[in-house]
């Protein structure tokens, strides 16, 4: 009998599926736990047909609630987002996304898409599919600079490492991902780029004529815990 206990013990054990400590081979690259907060400075100009660029900036600050059991049985947490115009304005909620950190994987879950942000163990030219848990259609990530300083605004982060996502730019279009960790802060900058270039008629294309499309960037301003 006493054999048996041990044995379900051990089942149980084995099932649990905690929050993985910060002590792992690049966990310190992404901090997981409830009041942690980041800031953001963004820059944004959309494009569209047959009228001017629109520019703005504003700011971006994620929360991490508190942790929750997923559909799967494992744990996962609220990442509520605020924005703001101007450092003046109070903060609006802005939206709800989710994040999940497993032995092995970062998972975000922004406006209903699932992307694999980050792999474990951390290693120079890891690469792996950013879309594995969506339908977008596979998408190689690659991690590169492991360890290597960053600058972001007037700040240097000592560790860091980059994610490259898409990178592709052709004479019709331009398209790039990239998300920068920092060791103990975690997201420190982020760039989104989608553009299309003009292709209606032979003058235009190879002229970088943006017809639509978006550039965002996330610049970190502040971090802390709540």
């Amino acid at each position: 009998m006493r054999y048996l206990l041990l044995l379900s013990l051990l089942w149980l054990l084995s099932c649990q599926r905690d929050p993985v400590a910060d002590t792992g081979p690049g966990y310190e690259y992404a901090p997981v736990e409830t009041g942690r907060y980041c800031v953001y400075d963004v820059s944004e100009q959309q494009y569209a047909l047959n009228a001017p660029p629109v520019q703005r900036t504003y700011q971006v600050k994620e929360v991490i609630g508190a942790p929750y059991t997923d559909a799967t049985g494992q744990s996962a947490y609220r990442l509520m987002r605020y924005r703001r115009a101007a450092l003046a304005a109070g903060w609006q909620l802005d939206s709800i996304w989710t994040i999940q950190r497993t032995d092995n994987q970062l998972i975000r879950t922004e406006n209903g898409l699932a992307f694999v942000s980050l792999l474990f163990p951390v290693s120079e030219r890891l690469t792996w599919n950013g879309n594995r848990y969506n339908a977008l259609g596979e998408e190689p990530y690659e991690l590169r600079n492991v360890g290597q300083p960053y600058r972001v605004s007037d700040t240097t982060y000592d560790q860091t490492l980059t994610v490259m996502g898409r990178n592709d730019s052709t004479l019709i279009s331009h398209d790039k991902r990239l998300t920068v960790f920092a060791r103990q802060v975690g997201i420190v900058y982020r760039e989104r780029i989608q553009l299309q270039f003009c292709s209606s008629t032979p003058a235009c294309v190879g002229t970088n004529q943006i017809d639509y499309g978006i550039r965002q960037i996330y610049r970190l301003r502040q971090y802390g815990t709540e």
